[in-house]
């Protein structure tokens, strides 16, 4: 992947259906920041749910640690293009819960200095990721 695309940030693919565009993306440095990590980890996903700890904060977690069901919501998967061993893809879910209430919201997934939750892979990297949100004009 290209570190100049990856500077220009990343859509995710539409997962949902009858959606025309995806609700969710990373900002150009939340994919520099999630390229970094596949490189440490592997492949990654991302869950938000409006639960405790970090609230609503976006969690980066390896690919498959977070268990996900029917009551989670494939809300999009961001390409950040293939490397040597091939895609790298990372789904982003939503607890189906907090999609009720987040369905009219376009998510820019953003990272911002400070410590986040000890569950997701960025925290000892001194970052962590956050949601910036705007509704959606339908």
């Amino acid at each position: 992947m290209s570190l100049a695309r990856l500077a220009h940030g990343v859509v995710a693919s539409v997962t949902i259906g009858g959606e025309s565009w995806p609700p969710v993306e990373l900002s150009p440095a939340a994919a520099m920041l999630l390229d970094r990590l596949w490189a440490k980890h592997g492949p990654l996903m991302f869950h938000q749910s409006g639960g405790c700890c970090d609230g609503s904060a976006p969690m980066c977690y390896p690919a498959g640690e977070f268990l996900t069901g029917d009551a989670d919501v494939l809300l999009g998967e961001l390409d950040l293009g293939p490397d040597a061993d091939g895609p790298r893809v990372a789904p982003f879910w939503m607890s189906a819960e907090q999609f009720a209430y987040w369905r009219h919201t376009y998510l820019v997934v953003d990272v911002v200095p400070g410590r986040g939750s000890g569950f997701s892979v960025e925290a000892p990297e001194g970052v962590r990721f956050l949601i910036r949100s705007r509704l959606m004009d339908r």
